[in-house]
């Protein structure tokens, strides 16, 4: 498999709402797999992710409400349908995802559900020994969400395959 070069987005703190986000950029990977059975695709990449290092947690849509991880880095793979995502809290980012998609969320990266088709349907998976708190912004908590952040550990692969330092803009 040829692994494509991703989009990035990069966000900044969002002090206001209390988002960590992150230095480190989201990943976009467009169209990774193309298989026409959305079950079978949701096997594919949960294999893929598996075989990469990233252990397949769930089967299931993005909630609608700003939320991030700080204690884990998150992979999604959109299996079915499509959705109208936003990044960054509550000012950032809007983009689609599309059936066949993957978006590798550094913690500490906001992330909600502005819309989605009715089957929309998601695989999240996470690096080994990393367990994801599901915590929303807070003013008040932002420099222990940061500091959460900070430690959590870089995966040497990226879920789709390939070196994820480099990625990520760090020496491996």
């Amino acid at each position: 498999m040829i692994i494509p070069q991703p989009e990035t987005l990069y966000f900044d703190n969002d002090k206001v709402n209390g988002f960590p986000n992150s230095p480190l950029p989201v990943l976009i990977y467009r169209q990774v797999i193309d298989i026409s059975d959305a079950e079978e695709r949701a096997d594919a990449f949960e294999a893929m992710f598996e075989r990469h290092g990233w252990t397949p947690a769930w089967r299931y849509h993005l909630y609608d409400f700003d939320h991030f991880h700080s204690t884990a880095h998150e992979v999604l793979g959109i299996f079915r349908g499509q959705a109208l995502a936003r990044l960054g809290g509550p000012n950032g980012s809007e983009l689609m995802l599309y059936a066949g998609d993957v978006l590798v969320l550094p913690a500490g990266i906001a992330h909600a559900c502005v819309e989605s088709d009715n089957d929309f349907c998601m695989v999240g998976a996470y690096p080994p020994g990393q367990y994801p708190e599901i915590e929303r912004g807070d003013p008040a908590q932002l420099a222990a969400a940061q500091a959460r952040v900070a430690y959590v550990a870089l995966p040497k692969e990226s879920p789709i395959g390939g070196p994820l330092a480099s990625l990520w803009g760090k020496s491996s």
